[in-house]
Order: C-alpha cells, then structure tokens, then sequence
C-alpha cells in the first residue's frame, strides 16, 4: 500500500469517525448534562492522548515546552475544550442534532472572518460570495425554509451553535504559531483544560451518573472525537502528496452525518435541513478557491 493510499485510508475513517460524534453528543445528553459530558469526556481525551503519546515514545517532548509554551497551552486549553465543548454540547442539548451539525459546520467561514482584524487578512470578493452562500444555509436551516417570517426554531441554540464556530475559529487563530508537536499539544491543551471543566462542575452541576449509556457515550467522544480522529487526520494528512487530495473527504461528513442521525437518533431529517446544508458546503468549497487566510491542519466537527 501507497503513503498515498495510506492517507486515504486514514482520512476516510477520520472523516466516518467525524460522522458520527453529532449523534454521539445527541445520545449521550439524553442522560448527561453538558458539563457532565464534558468532564468525562475531558477525562478520556486526556489519557487517550497521554496513551498515544507514550506508544509514539513522545512524552519526553512534554519536557521541552518553556514556562510560555505552556501559559499559552493553558490558554488554549480555555478555549478548546472548555469553553467549546461547553457552549456546542449546550448547542447540541437545545438543538435537534441535524440543526446543530450544520451550524457548527460554519467554522470555516468563521474563520476567514476573524482572520481579518486579527490577521489583518484581506478577503477576497470570492470569499464575501462564499460567506453568503454559507450564511443562507444557515438561515435555511435554522427557520426550517421559513426564511420570510425568520422564526427561528431555537433562537438561543442557534446563537450558541454558532457562537461555538466563532471560540473553534480562535482556537485555530492562536493555535497557528504554535510549532510544537500537535498531539503533545493537544494533550497540554485538554489537560489544562480540565480543572476549569471541572470547577464547571462543582458550580453549575455535580458529578453524578444517572445511566451507564451516558457514561459510554462520553468516553466515545472523549475517544474518538477529541482523540483518535485528530491523530487519524493528522496522519492522512502527513501521508498525503498534497493536503486538497484528502481534505476535501471532509465534505462528505455533515452529509453521513445526517444518516447517522436518522438512524440512531431517530430524527426525520427535514427537506430545509439538507437544502440548507448544500447551501453551507457550497460555500465552504467556494472558499477553497480563494486565499487561505491561514494555515491549519484542517479539523470539523
């Protein structure tokens, strides 16, 4: 087998694994708050990366970060997991699951957006074109194509789905100076993550199990979510000749995404759903044509 197949291999089962969190994080809150999903997921990530690192023979880079390396981990880690999942599970708990995928699946373009007062990026007429286009999906989606009235069907899950893109998008902006090895960083990020999910916790809920299922639908998002499919990825994209070969596997997510969610969730995936979401990939592709405002290891959710 090829490198390159190889990375094809790597990115389709990131892009499966990718497919199935937004029912994963739907199932899991019918049993969990989102604070609870999000320390017992936190807890998985953290010793599956720390597991990873120690069979890659990687844990002596740990060593290597300075006093500032690791302020900025810390930083991060405020961000992504803690304050991300924290709002997107919420998201995901007021949302149906085919609502809060799409949403969350703006990143992109909010990205190129914030690029420009914080990296004082240009953008291009392209991508104006390609934000609309996305924007328009969303709107299809969350009025359920009653774009007229503009009733929206959760206005406060809506603005949290969206919200969630904007903390993801600085996540990737001040994570882009970061030359580190990224699954060490990673690590870092979600280990000075966990004590503010779990003052979280303490505060806002309590450390309870109510059903088992819960429990197991956690450490499938703290495993493959938050773990495995970020180094899968990472390894495709490694393997590849060029990155465009496989990160535009990507756009094949949200779609077996919605069939994971009619399947297991149960919901009636709606005709606004679907329009809406072309609506979203179109211009996420769009945007491909234009200027990259940064570069990043490309990750969805």
């Amino acid at each position: 087998m090829t490198n390159q197949h190889k990375a094809y291999l790597f990115a389709a089962m990131t892009v499966l694994l990718w497919s199935t969190v937004a029912s994963a994080f739907k199932l899991s809150l019918r049993y969990m708050d989102p604070i609870q999903l999000l320390f017992f997921a936190n807890l998985v990530s953290v010793t599956t990366l720390f597991a990873i690192l120690l069979i890659q023979k990687k844990l002596y880079l740990l060593r290597t970060y300075s006093r500032r390396d690791l302020m900025h981990s810390a930083m991060l880690g405020i961000l992504n997991p803690f304050l991300y999942y924290l709002v997107l599970f919420k998201a995901y708990d007021l949302l149906p699951a085919q609502e809060a995928q799409p949403l969350n699946y703006t990143w992109a373009i909010t990205l190129t957006l914030l690029s420009i007062p914080l990296l004082k990026q240009r953008i291009a007429t392209r991508q104006f074109l390609a934000i609309l286009i996305s924007y328009l999906g969303v709107v299809i989606i969350s009025t359920r194509g009653d774009l007229l009235s503009l009733r929206f069907s959760n206005a406060t899950g809506v603005a949290l789905a969206l919200g969630s893109t904007v903390i993801w998008a600085l996540y990737w902006i001040y994570n882009t100076k970061d030359q580190k090895d990224p699954v060490a960083s990673l690590f870092l990020n979600f280990l000075f993550g966990l004590p503010f999910v779990s003052i979280a916790l303490v505060v806002l809920s309590e450390l309870r199990i109510e059903h088992t299922l819960g429990l197991v639908g956690a450490a499938y998002v703290g495993l493959f979510e938050m773990s495995i499919a970020f180094v899968l990825w990472l390894n495709a994209l490694r393997l590849a000749r060029t990155t465009a070969s496989v990160a535009n596997l990507i756009f094949f997510s949200p779609f077996l995404s919605l069939i994971f969610i009619h399947f297991l969730v149960g919901e009636k995936i709606l005709a606004s759903t679907l329009v809406g979401l072309m609506f979203i990939v179109a211009g996420n592709i769009l945007q491909q044509f234009g200027k990259k405002p940064i570069q990043t290891a490309a990750v969805v959710d």
